[in-house]
């Protein structure tokens, strides 16, 4: 009771106040503790007594904003209709040079804009900590409508320890998409007498998927004079290579038994996977070069025709499949001639249980207010807007009667929109603002059933076709999993890192071992530099959190 009344009467407070400064700019309004404005003031009070939130302020106002992922400035039509429904005009402060970097920057000398975009994990963890962010729970219950009915459960899983919610994720809400998978050329699957499975949807298993690679090796020794091998892969993402043969293996994030976490690696099932990619080594069917392929020399390899396979995402492939299919000598057969993604089953694993997709439903980034913030209750509305329905499309659709229609109570993109994104991606999206920001985005379709995002989700290509019918089924929530290890500036995050240095140290050397009892001696040297390095410590750390982070999430 103590608490409402000094709210209520700091609010009395800031109504007297704006009545005595009179009508000035609302960047200049007075707040009170950087919650309130005069306006929203003066409308919460018409309101007070009522279920309904306060109208919506759409006087003009600018605030900063720090977006990691984009500096673009905030003058296209998204924008202005944006700044029309609000009032709030962005600037945008230009993320020069390493965004990271400047966000410690920024926090170091105290100096922050209004907003930020801040990529989830050790950097926003430690803005939360400084303090640099506002909690956000009070200001969503007053001033968040949309913000509490599209989010759901994510702003329960998004608090912090203190149970407070520092921030708004974006690309959140588990989504059933495709990731990672094995890659192949469908042409030449055809070729091979694998046709019967190129487009239907079901896994191969593990043999069949040996028994394709050695048989492009044995049909096609060469291609345009120069020999060929059955697979090559990205030396420059690593992740993306294990975290595809996991996925066949059905292995997850980390090992759990006996009620402890153990790293991935001491699933018994990951020295089976290293023995499958070292046998694959040893009989020729991956490329000797394989651990030394820049992104460049990847794509440029797989461009060529002389590799049948890859395990990857599926959209890294997207420039040597441009270029196998502008290089098709059988113009109907362009489409069959790109890599897609196939899901292959290791021995005793159940097809269900495997994991290409892992996706965190709880986004990529975090957008906070940050203390410097004078006027709080705008920046919540402004964000509550742009978390609406209303908001997400126009966000990654543009403006209605522009650049879509309401027809048949469907949202319905304009053909030249669809043409502008297939012609240049980046320079479209720039002008018309379609996708620029990702602020507040959800996963997953509107109410109407179209996507909210337009570009990605809206007319696949037949590639992503596939991966969806091939893949979806793979994906599974890696919240309740990430950002498990230590904080960040302690030992144990030092132990941590000479971990990681180990496993990315010894995984080529494993694949590329002279045969399966020299995996299993060099698997276990690995497993006792780790322990030396204080993996115990750090396993009994990931168990705490992640039972600490159970108990916050119930």
């Amino acid at each position: 009771m103590k608490k409402n009344g000094q709210v209520k009467l700091l609010a009395s407070m800031g109504l007297v106040l704006s009545l005595l400064v009179g009508c000035g700019s609302n960047n200049n309004a007075p707040s009170t503790n950087g919650n309130t404005s005069s306006n929203t003031t003066n409308s919460n009070a018409a309101n007070e007594g009522t279920n309904e939130p306060a109208p919506l302020d759409n006087s003009p106002i600018t605030f900063t904003f720090f977006d990691k992922n984009t500096g673009d400035a905030f003058d296209n039509p998204v924008a202005n209709k944006i700044t029309e429904q609000t009032g709030v005009t962005i600037e945008i402060q230009q993320p020069t040079g390493n965004p990271s970097e400047k966000l410690n920057l920024m926090l170091a000398s105290n100096d922050l804009p209004d907003m930020l975009a801040i990529g989830r994990g050790d950097l926003l963890d430690k803005y939360i900590a400084a303090g640099a962010l506002m909690p956000l729970n009070d200001l969503i219950d007053k001033y968040g409508p949309h913000i509490k009915e599209m989010y759901g459960d994510t702003l329960n899983k998004t608090r912090s320890a203190d149970g407070k919610n520092y921030y708004l994720a974006n690309w959140y809400g588990l989504e059933q998409y495709p990731v990672f998978g094995f890659l192949m050329r469908m042409d030449i699957m055809k070729e091979l007498g694998a046709g019967d499975k190129a487009t239907n949807g079901e896994p191969f298993t593990a043999d069949e998927f040996v028994g394709l690679l050695k048989a492009f090796k044995d049909k096609y020794p060469e291609v345009n004079g120069k020999p060929t091998t059955a697979m090559t892969f990205n030396g420059d993402n690593m992740g993306a290579i294990m975290d595809t043969f996991k996925g066949m293996y059905g292995i997850m994030p980390y090992y759990e038994t006996n009620g402890e976490l153990k790293i991935d690696m001491k699933d018994p099932k990951y020295l089976e996977m290293l023995k499958f990619m070292n046998s694959l080594y040893n009989d020729g069917l991956i490329d000797k070069e394989w651990a030394t392929n820049k992104t460049q020399q990847y794509e440029q390899k797989l461009s060529t025709g002389a590799f049948f396979s890859t395990a990857d995402a599926f959209w890294n492939v997207g420039k040597p499949n441009a270029i196998l299919k502008e290089a098709a000598a059988d113009p109907s057969k362009k489409e069959e001639s790109q890599f897609y993604p196939y899901k292959v089953v290791a021995p005793g694993v159940d097809a269900s249980k495997t994991t290409y997709g892992p996706k965190n439903s709880l986004g990529w980034d975090g957008i906070g207010i940050s203390k410097s913030n004078k006027d709080a209750v705008r920046a919540i509305q402004f964000l509550d807007y742009l978390a609406s329905e209303e908001g997400q499309y126009l966000l990654m659709w543009g403006v209605e009667g522009v650049h879509w229609d309401m027809k048949d109570g469907k949202h319905t993109p304009r053909p030249e929109v669809l043409e502008g994104f297939k012609k240049d991606w980046g320079a479209y999206s720039t002008e018309s603002g379609i996708r620029k920001w990702t602020w507040a985005i959800k996963n997953g379709p509107g109410s109407d059933g179209t996507p909210y995002d337009l570009i990605g989700r809206y007319e696949t290509d037949e590639v992503s076709k596939l991966a969806i019918k091939n893949l979806a089924d793979t994906s599974f929530d890696t919240a309740l999993y990430d950002n498990l290890g230590p904080s960040g500036g302690t030992p144990e995050a030092i132990m941590q890192q000479k971990v990681s240095e180990t496993k990315s140290k010894y995984f080529p050397r494993l694949v590329m071992a002279a045969d399966e009892a020299a995996v299993t001696e060099l698997y276990n040297t690995m497993m006792k530099e780790m322990e030396a390095a204080g993996l115990d410590k750090l396993e009994k750390i990931y168990t705490e959190n992640y039972n600490k982070r159970q108990e916050l999430w119930k």
